[in-house]
């Protein structure tokens, strides 16, 4: 399709980008799952790799050509709206700051056991709120080395656009799927062979440079809330709690800068 130049903020093709939230997307019209907002060339790019469908792009003028360039085979499919920065930060209520956003059909979510399957190394999120904080763990999870990440019902979407800008994409291509509730969650993690470590502080805990020792060949690293940290049912249904060694008094980190930590001492 050609490139379309915005003329009238009520065209009815521009509604995915018209100051909807999030939950408004995940309900969209004329969509199995909703969708997702990408933004700039790179997480489009990384959404497109990981076979992720876009309906439309909304581009500054000067960022069209890029679009189409990565749209690739989709460009004489979707459209992509251009206008000058002012009439799109009208449309969006925000500055479109990496040039570009999309508007992508979420994919469904896989099977719990088809993802855990071949997976040796997965992190599970229990009711982590903060989209910020969900965007850096899966960053730290592409970066360091998770096969998968599991997220509890209560837990932030990793497909809000937060989550996506702060991973850079990498919620795109960390494979992960939602589970049910902890009895239903830890007999998964016993049928497919994972020994679950809590991080927490508890008097139990053991020093996670002890832990590493243990060589486990299957190991699901259990993230918990920002300030309540993990539920009782939680714990109940970990095999280890595990803290990070610690200096000066503090006792914890951000569970973002917690996680990438962990990620890293587990895969050594």
């Amino acid at each position: 399709m050609p490139v379309i130049e915005i003329a009238d903020l009520s065209d009815p093709r521009l509604v995915d980008y018209a100051h909807l939230t999030d939950v408004a997307l995940k309900k969209a019209r004329g969509t199995e799952h909703g969708l997702y907002i990408a933004e700039s060339a790179l997480v489009l790019e990384r959404a497109l790799r990981s076979g992720h469908a876009p309906r439309s792009v909304l581009a500054l003028g000067n960022t069209a050509e890029e679009a189409v360039a990565v749209l690739g085979d989709w460009a004489d499919r979707i459209p992509v709206f251009v206008g000058p920065g002012e009439l799109l930060a009208e449309l969006t209520g925000y500055i479109l700051h990496r040039g570009l956003i999309a508007a992508m059909h979420r994919p469904a979510l896989p099977d719990p056991d088809d993802l855990l399957a071949s997976a040796r190394r997965i992190v599970i999120l229990e009711n982590v709120s903060d989209p910020t904080n969900v965007g850096a763990i899966f960053r730290s999870a592409g970066a360091i080395g998770a096969d998968a990440v599991l997220v509890t019902p209560r837990c932030s979407d990793p497909f809000y656009r937060r989550s996506i800008r702060v991973s850079m994409g990498t919620v795109l291509q960390v494979p992960w799927t939602r589970v049910g509730d902890w009895a239903e969650t830890r007999a998964l993690l016993t049928r497919h062979g994972f020994h679950v470590a809590a991080l927490a502080l508890t008097a139990d805990a053991v020093s996670l440079r002890d832990f590493n020792g243990q060589r486990h060949e299957r190991l699901a690293l259990l993230l918990g809330a920002e300030g309540d940290g993990l539920t009782d049912e939680a714990l109940a249904a970990s095999d280890s709690v595990v803290q990070i060694p610690m200096k000066h008094g503090i006792d914890s980190l951000n569970v973002a800068a917690a996680s990438a930590v962990a990620m890293w001492a587990l895969s050594a």
